[in-house]
């Protein structure tokens, strides 16, 4: 062989469209011959940049054309194959196969149990699949970078780790010491280790025997080692070439030299820190493993039509400048900071910037022919920028893709391992049963409809847990039970299984699958979600006994969402979908380009995003075996902004804040205003259209509603504890007994303070029917209730002891009294009387009879008793109107004249939980109402209200006196935070 031909390398800069200018040159060097050009090959980085440049062909030919064979070379950590084109089937043996994805997540993720067993440290089998996939990227990383493992062995690095980090070291050895093994004996290798392989057999091949046509790697950044080696073979080869993407050559040989990665000091033995956060900084380290320097490089002829001005590219490039050398900013003329044809869009909220971002769509869409496209590593963003341009029918897929775990086969899996690892708790078990793929054996709408049954019946506490549970708890609502009689049965196998305890991951999944096959049919396997569904299931069940031995149901819904939470599914372009918008991710942006690019989400942590952090390897040993640092991340995200605003327009936009709180704008945004000043321009009108795109131009404020129902219309008959409703807020009542409107308790819902004196009312209701009021007994009692399985389980824990407290506090409070001649004369009755042309109704919880023969109406409450200021306004008589009842012979069994009214509460007293408190005092003591008058004037201020509402002609208004009217149930029906306070 001859001497090395000198390397034919290319750069294509930032303010051009790479696609376009690639193909220019490749068809200008063909010198027209359409076979010249289809014997060449083109070596790209992604399948999305093989499409990028195929679109470019179809534009430059403007007819028919051979194209050239393009590769995806791949990134190792997406574990894409370097494709068939460089391994041909006629070349030497091919390297073994490369282990399955599954099988090795789960192999790694039981060696990560048992080491950490071993270690003291056990963890869950969901962890261990976490901790897995980690370790897998640590392990491709020193694969792609070439780092034998025994260089780890051999660091000696003392007492400078902590404990966490030696621990997770230790563990990391050990695995990686068992790995080599276990593919020995399954005959396979690490897709990572294939890859370098094939990519070092193809620069072996080539060296001696070049391709019919030209090779062209471009747009190439992976700086792994075996890629460097192949683009330094095909820039040797007579009909070899490598363009680069945004290799800067005007870059000042100070900052160039500044990015490392630098040699170690001859004295001190010290390596400089290499700035990875700089977008040319992965380039150069291409560069130096190469082999070439950036002198050797030469900016490709050719261009296309969405290229932007020189000025532009060095703009930016000013702006990214390391931080050692930002000082020049100052001194830089004029031309060198303008951004001229870039905007930006700082908005207040997420919703308004991705309103603003479909504005900008939509009005590229006005002029024939031009392109526009989104770039976000924000998928949520992308996501409500897709839905907000569907109000004009136009349809944008994220190529970028979306996790299973939020797409409809990935839900259902997720909602039926939760419910079935909660025991179908209501909540979980609703949102299973609602699922849009759930069909059974029934009509959709026949199905919803007897869901919509099981969801009013599954209102309030949790009923006793598993099928069981749910079928005893609506027994007596016949809808519910026989929706339940029919859905119940499909998933009995699921419940038995996950009911067992741990056990192996195959039988879980199998269970899955076969419960969702019958739940959904063959509607869950469709689209591609649902087939890579299928293929997840598929591949982890034949290789789930590689894995954990022993799963826990309880785990497994949290392990599946990380591994759905990894598999992007990716949108097939749809009829109907726009031709001349996209939505990217950064990633898939690489190489394209548009005459209007909009780069959104410039927030810190977004773009760019947060390093993640690696689990097993700490910084200084990664730098230590010379793995590339975690932050070089940020400097590939810098590069792909730059790329991005190549274009001919570029709009960048940001949010304010987010979910969370108030956000920190991009490093990038801050460093291209502070280089540009004045010259950093808002865009004039987006930001002003979003906000002002769904104001209405004219509204007329709701006025406090105040209906006014006939008579035949208003009811007759109302019980005592209605009565401050109607007089505090005749809305809500009307709402409730007009229209008939009752609000429905949560699903699942805690103990509410009604719900547990409801309880209470329960226990001494029973104490009283079966037990006479036996002081001995109401203990018992209680504690029976608390031990029933539909007791909430948060009354048993937290409730149990200030019950228990409070109803031995009643035992001896009944005793003391019966010592002073007073007995309990009923419980628990209901009756009614008639009173101002309407029939008042009651239900007591007790009454006594006194020595002197009176009676003692008795409430039972669970918190505060009503104020005394309460009771002298007309509220909160109670008491008085059940007295009123009984003195008219209203409750069976009771007679007598009421001398007496007492609150029995529950709460916090002064000498422990329980107290009695009464409205009354026989002389009218501490603004009291005397007790003589309390049944008459509780009697007046029913009949006043009554003669208003009930039989009168006076409107329901709306929070008539709001400070007696605390309930909020109705408050959205009467639309009360639009007039509430106008007329104050």
């Amino acid at each position: 062989m001859g001497e090395p031909r000198r390397p034919r390398l290319h750069t294509i800069p930032a303010h051009r469209g790479f696609a376009d200018a690639l193909v220019a040159g490749l068809m200008r060097r063909s010198g027209g011959d359409p076979l010249t050009l289809a014997q060449g090959m083109i070596l790209l980085p992604t399948n999305r940049g093989v499409r990028a440049v195929t679109e470019a062909f179809v534009r430059a030919s403007g007819g028919g054309l051979i194209l050239p064979r393009m590769v995806a070379l791949g990134d190792p950590e997406l574990g894409e194959a370097a494709g068939s084109a460089l391994d041909p089937a006629d070349a030497e043996a091919p390297p073994p196969p490369a282990i399955a994805p599954s099988a090795r997540r789960m192999i790694l993720a039981r060696l990560v149990e048992q080491e950490r067993q071993r270690a003291g440290q056990p963890v869950t089998a969901a962890e261990a699949v976490r901790l897995a996939g980690d370790l897998a990227r640590t392990l491709d990383q020193m694969l792609v970078e070439e780092v034998d493992p025994a260089e780890l062995a051999a660091l000696d690095l003392g007492p400078e780790l902590t404990e966490h980090w030696q621990s997770a070291l230790a563990t990391f050895s050990v695995v990686l010491d068992r790995w080599p093994a276990v593919l020995e004996r399954m005959g396979r290798i690490d897709a990572a280790k294939r890859r370098t392989l094939l990519l070092d057999r193809t620069a072996k091949r080539w060296a001696q025997a070049q391709p019919a046509g030209f090779v062209c790697a471009a747009g190439v950044t992976d700086t792994a080692p075996a890629v460097a080696r192949l683009l330094r073979c095909v820039s040797e080869m007579p009909g070899g070439s490598v363009v680069f993407a945004g290799l800067d050559l005007t870059m000042p040989d100070a900052e160039w030299d500044a990015l490392g990665p630098h040699k170690p000091d001859p004295e001190t033995g010290r390596t400089r820190r290499s700035i990875e956060t700089h977008p040319q900084y992965s380039l150069k380290l291409l560069l130096d493993r190469m082999g070439v320097g950036r002198g050797e490089v030469t900016v490709w002829r050719g261009g296309g039509d969405y290229d932007a001005g020189a000025a532009r590219g060095r703009a930016i490039a000013n702006a990214m400048a390391p931080a050692d050398f930002t000082g020049k900013w100052t001194d830089l003329p004029a031309e060198d900071r303008r951004l001229s044809g870039v905007s930006t869009i700082e908005l207040a909220t997420p919703a308004e910037e991705a309103q603003a971002i479909a504005l900008a769509l939509r009005e590229a869409v006005e002029e024939p022919g031009r392109t526009a496209a989104l770039v976000t590593p924000d998928r949520a963003l992308a996501r409500r920028v897709a839905a907000h341009c569907r109000r004009w029918n136009i349809l944008i897929d994220d190529t970028a893709g979306r996790p299973l775990s939020i797409l409809l086969p990935g839900t259902f899996l997720l909602q039926l391992a939760e419910a079935a690892a909660q025991h179908f708790a209501p909540l979980p078990l609703l949102a299973l049963l609602k699922h849009p793929l759930i069909r059974g054996e029934m009509e959709r709408v026949e199905w919803l409809d007897g869901v919509r049954a099981l969801d009013r019946a599954l209102r309030g506490p949790r009923p006793a847990p598993g099928l069981d549970g749910i079928a005893a708890h609506v027994a007596d609502k016949p809808t519910a039970s026989a929706f339940w009689a029919k859905a119940a049965p499909m998933l009995e196998a699921v419940g038995r299984t996950f009911g067992d305890g741990p056990q192996g991951l195959r039988s879980l999944l199998a269970c899955l699958r076969e419960c969702g096959q019958t739940l959904c049919g063959d509607a869950l396997w469709t689209g591609p979600a649902g087939r890579a569904a299928a293929e997840f299931l598929a591949g982890y069940e034949e290789e789930a006994d590689h894995g954990p031995a022993r799963v826990d149901p309880a785990e497994l819904p949290a392990l599946l969402r990380s591994l759905f939470d990894e598999i992007a599914i990716r949108a097939i372009p749809r009829e109907g979908q726009h031709p001349r918008l996209a939505i990217y991710g950064p990633i898939e942006a690489r190489l394209q380009t548009a005459d209007l690019m909009i780069a959104g989400g410039l927030n810190e942590g977004v773009w760019p995003g947060r390093p993640a952090p690696d689990p097993w390897l700490a910084p200084r040993i990664r730098s230590l075996l010379g793995l590339v640092g975690l932050e070089q991340r940020i400097g590939i995200a810098a590069h792909d902004l730059a790329q991005a605003m190549g274009a001919p327009r570029a709009i960048l936009t940001r949010a304010r804040r987010d979910a969370s709180g108030p956000t920190l704008a991009s490093r990038f945004w801050l460093r291209l205003q502070a280089m540009a000043g004045e010259r950093f321009e808002a865009h004039p009108s987006l930001a002003r259209w979003a906000v002002e795109l769904d104001r209405p131009v004219d509204y007329a404020p709701v006025d406090r509603p105040a209906p006014k129902p006939p008579a035949a219309l208003r009811p007759t008959t109302i019980s005592v504890t209605e009565v401050d409703r109607l007089k505090a807020d005749p809305y809500a009542f009307y709402a409730r007994r007009v229209l008939r409107l009752s609000p429905l308790d949560p699903v699942d819902a805690d103990p509410s303070a009604a719900w547990r004196g409801t309880a209470v009312h329960d226990i001494l209701e029973m104490w009283w029917k079966e037990d006479a009021c036996d002081v001995e007994a109401l203990r018992p009692r209680a504690l029976a209730m608390l031990r029933d399985q539909r007791t909430h389980p948060m009354m048993r824990a937290l409730w149990q002891p200030r019950l228990i407290e409070a109803i031995d506090w009643i035992a001896a409070e009944v005793a003391a009294k019966a010592g002073e001649g007073r007995h309990v004369l009923s419980a628990e009755g209901k009756g009614e009387a008639k009173l101002a042309g309407v029939t008042l109704t009651g239900r007591f919880d007790r009454i006594d009879k006194a020595a002197d023969g009176s009676l003692v109406v008795i409430d039972y409450k669970t918190g505060k008793p009503p104020s005394t200021t309460a009771v002298r306004e007309g509220f909160s008589l109670q008491l008085g109107l059940l007295g009123l009842i009984a003195e008219r012979g209203g409750f069976e069994g009771v007679s007598g004249k009421a001398g007496g009214f007492e609150y029995w509460s529950l709460g916090r007293g002064r000498e422990g939980l329980g107290y009695i408190a009464t409205p009354v005092d026989p002389d009218g003591k501490r603004e009291r109402i005397r007790t003589d008058e309390f049944v008459s004037i509780a009697a007046a201020n029913f009949a006043d209200a009554a003669g208003q509402w009930l039989t009168g002609d006076a409107p329901f208004t709306a929070k008539l006196v709001p400070e007696y009217a605390p309930y909020a149930e109705y408050d959205q029906l009467m639309r009360r935070d639009e007039w509430y306070g106008r007329d104050r």
